[in-house]
């Protein structure tokens, strides 16, 4: 049923600044999502490099202390609550109707609220900088530097109304792709058969339906503590900072999943179409996601092996901490399973999804390294945290989204984006991340702390830090030959028909970009991948 490759569509078919504002297309909402996650991306990665050159060298005054503090602060809210959590909301609301076969998402309106809770979620915790000062009590915020005259401020009130906002739309989000993937499957196309993107979408947002209202509560009492005299986060009060502590990080370590699955859904999508082989173990890739969503969720208390729980306690934590690691290992190996004898293109998504594994390896195996007490002792706090938490969700999500990126602008744009720029983009990145972050594993064991303004001389950490530095601005760079080529690519961009890379599933087998019905006639499929499997009704 293929159509037809399709221009461009004119100004005048999509519409003015209304049209857009008011859509309920699921395709329009994606792009709405991409365009709002990117731009925040730019402005966290902004921050990322005032942070970096604050502590390029010891006992520098780049910025004052206090404003120091908010840009820290807003630069792990913005890349974990604006960029990474909703970017692959807008990945899966572009793709994933298109994938099942459906005309749109199950609750069209509910789908544009959501994007629209996203982005002014994302306007008032940005307005905060202009309007008494941002948040400094660094992106978990715990009591009571959140609630102590340290932030008397309006700060803290503007990022709990954020994320109040941006979790709302997390949940609704999550509620549209859960019953669009479980009742809206064209025919034929069973739950175990769904392409592994569509999977890791169901499964995130299994996990952010019983996540959030962790974090919502936890919100709603911080700002009842700040502004309406209540003592739950207060010891003198009766209330216990560690309450804090435990609904903060029973999302935030889910959470981590809820980032990464979906860009594991992503390289399971690259990964086949550029081996020119199916995926390898399909049904072990999509049960080992099930299996991290329920483990990721008796994990969160190895954050806090430093409080003083009982030996069992952190026991526990600490052996569920190291088995989590087996269905990602089960991923690994069936992705390798995948590249094995396969005739491998080295596009720029596959090097990205190559990228990804490599990345993500690192941060686990730092994970694992984390989650045997002794050492979590010694490093807890350190930047060797940072290292680990920046090659999990900077190696392994952002190395995803780019795989994605690169993998369906076709399909979105209807023309390539230059390989050339795109390898250059990859290697550049690679460079700079690991020159930014793998020194951060040393400079941590050298005992350097996280969150901290400045620093003496003489203690061995300059050298690093400069060379993190130098590596922060590398992946600028790189980032801006993305940015070039993604709307240099636009105009003149090698033009594609519907399948610009041979895929096998159904978002393949209508126009690029697609029609507003998304397909002529909802397709009828067979087997895991029915582009490649010979169905003659999507060949007509």
């Amino acid at each position: 049923m293929a159509v037809a490759a399709q221009p461009l569509p004119s100004h005048h078919e999509q519409g003015g600044i209304l049209n857009w504002i008011t859509t309920v297309d699921h395709k329009k909402i994606g792009i709405l999502y991409l365009y709002t996650t990117f731009f925040f991306f730019l402005v966290g990665g902004t921050e990322a490099l005032i942070v970096r050159t604050q502590l390029a060298w010891s006992n520098l005054k780049i910025v004052s202390p206090d404003m120091y503090n908010q840009i820290f602060t807003m630069h792990g809210t913005t890349m974990i609550f604006l960029v990474v959590v909703p970017i692959f909301a807008g990945f899966g609301n572009y793709f994933l109707p298109l994938m099942i076969g459906a005309r749109d998402m199950a609750f069209p309106k509910l789908n544009m609220l959501s994007y629209w809770l996203a982005f002014f979620g994302g306007v008032t915790l940005n307005l905060s900088f202009f309007l008494g000062g941002a948040p400094n009590a660094g992106w978990t915020s715990y009591a009571p530097l959140s609630t102590t005259a340290y932030s008397s401020g309006t700060g803290i009130d503007f990022w709990i109304l954020g994320l109040l906002m941006i979790g709302t739309s997390s949940t609704i989000g999550a509620i549209n792709f859960v019953v669009t993937t479980l009742t809206m499957r064209c025919p034929g196309m069973k739950l175990t058969e769904a392409p592994m993107f569509v999977w890791s979408m169901l499964i995130t947002s299994v996990m952010v339906l019983f996540s959030t209202p962790m974090i919502t509560v936890a919100l709603i009492v911080l700002l009842l503590d700040r502004n309406f005299g209540t003592q739950y986060f207060s010891v003198p009060g009766g209330g216990d900072p560690l309450l804090w502590q435990n609904l903060f990080w029973f999302y935030s370590h889910p959470a981590v999943y809820i980032m990464v699955l979906p860009a594991m859904g992503i390289v399971s999508e690259v990964l086949p179409v550029f081996s020119r082989k199916p995926l390898f173990g399909h049904a072990f890739i999509a049960w080992s996601s099930v299996f991290i969503a329920v483990l990721g969720f008796a994990v969160w208390a190895h954050h806090m092996f430093q409080v003083g729980s009982p030996l069992s306690v952190d026991t526990f934590f600490a052996a569920a901490s190291m088995v989590i690691a087996v269905p990602t290992g089960i991923k690994i190996f069936n992705w390798i399973g995948t590249l094995w004898g396969g005739a491998i293109r080295l596009t720029s998504a596959m090097l990205f999804a190559l990228g990804f594994i490599a990345m993500f390896v690192i941060g686990g195996l730092s994970g694992v390294m984390l989650a045997v007490v002794p050492i979590n002792w010694q490093v807890h706090d350190t930047y060797f945290v940072v290292a680990h938490l920046h090659y999990v969700l900077f190696g392994g999500s952002v190395f995803g989204f780019f795989a994605g990126f690169y993998y369906w602008y076709p399909k979105v744009v209807g023309r390539k984006m230059n390989e050339t720029l795109g390898k250059a983009h990859f290697w550049i990145q690679v460079i700079g991340f690991n020159l930014t972050f793998f020194g951060m594993h040393i400079v941590g064991l050298l005992g350097m702390p996280r969150r901290i303004y400045t620093y003496a001389s003489g203690q061995g950490w300059d050298t690093y830090n400069f060379l993190s530095t130098i590596g922060a601005f590398i992946v600028a760079l790189g980032v801006l030959l993305f940015v070039i080529n993604w709307f240099m690519s636009m105009k003149s961009g090698e033009k594609v028909g519907d399948d610009a890379w041979g895929g096998a599933t159904l978002e393949w087998a209508t126009s690029s970009p697609p029609p507003p019905h998304n397909f002529d006639k909802i397709p009828t499929v067979h087997g895991l991948n029915p582009l490649w499997e010979g169905d003659s009704h999507l060949k007509e």
